[in-house]
């Protein structure tokens, strides 16, 4: 069977993916790693940042033996699925991503970690934060949320994925968004979907930007279309 590796989002958890997974090993090898500083993982010795989540994808597929795989990314992990195709087109069948912001610039990092505020955050959402706590621990979830903006920082300071290096994908991909997403725009992923030559856009009904509120059976019907293409 052919490998699919399922990507979470900036403070996500492979879990999230839990469902999908047993929908899907019936067709794929499933992989659901999770990135650094995440989930309980260590952090990388550097600052986070899309560079070193890349290199850990890679490192994954190397460890595992795996080439040739599908990807599927939500938020940050559609964006370093890109980024891996990119660098890595001959170990890359397909990328499918959802919710992933492809526009980046120093102002729309800022907004992005004004709402990153480890005490602002606890105050104002603590059942987010609960969550977050049980998830990634109790003592290290304000950590991963500071490292984390450090990476949106850097990431609106350096885009990786600028128009040239979205041009060069030769991959087939598909670019996923909500109608109600109020981080990611239809509008910039429409933008990007025209960089990249073998590219794709879906536009989900009814769909915010949290993981868990996706219909789940839509999502799993527009994941199986979409990787079948390269089985049939």
């Amino acid at each position: 069977m052919d490998d699919l590796i399922l990507l979470h989002g900036a403070l996500g958890h492979p879990g999230y993916f839990d469902w999908y997974v047993g929908q899907l090993s019936s067709f794929f090898n499933v992989h659901t790693p999770a990135f650094a500083g995440h989930a309980q993982t260590a952090f990388p010795s550097s600052p986070l940042t899309i560079g070193i989540y890349t290199e850990q994808l890679r490192a994954y597929c190397e460890a595992n033996r795996l080439q040739k795989v599908h990807l599927f990314g939500y938020s940050m992990g559609g964006y370093v699925a890109l980024a891996y195709a990119a660098q890595y087109p001959d170990q890359v069948k397909s990328v499918l991503t959802l919710a992933t912001k492809l526009e980046w610039s120093p102002d729309v990092a800022a907004k992005e970690v004004a709402m990153l505020q480890p005490d602002v955050v606890a105050q104002k959402v603590p059942r987010f934060v609960a969550a977050l706590a049980d998830t990634h621990g109790p003592a290290q979830w304000k950590g991963l949320m500071t490292a984390v903006s450090g990476m949106l920082e850097h990431l609106g300071a350096h885009p990786e994925l600028t128009d040239e290096v979205l041009q060069t994908i030769q991959t087939r991909v598909q670019l996923m968004v909500g109608d109600r997403d109020n981080m990611v725009t239809v509008a910039e992923t429409y933008r990007a979907a025209g960089k990249i030559r073998n590219a794709g856009l879906a536009v989900l009904p009814d769909t915010v930007h949290p993981f868990e509120k996706m219909d789940r059976e839509l999502l799993l019907l527009l994941m199986m279309r979409f990787f079948n293409k390269e089985k049939i």
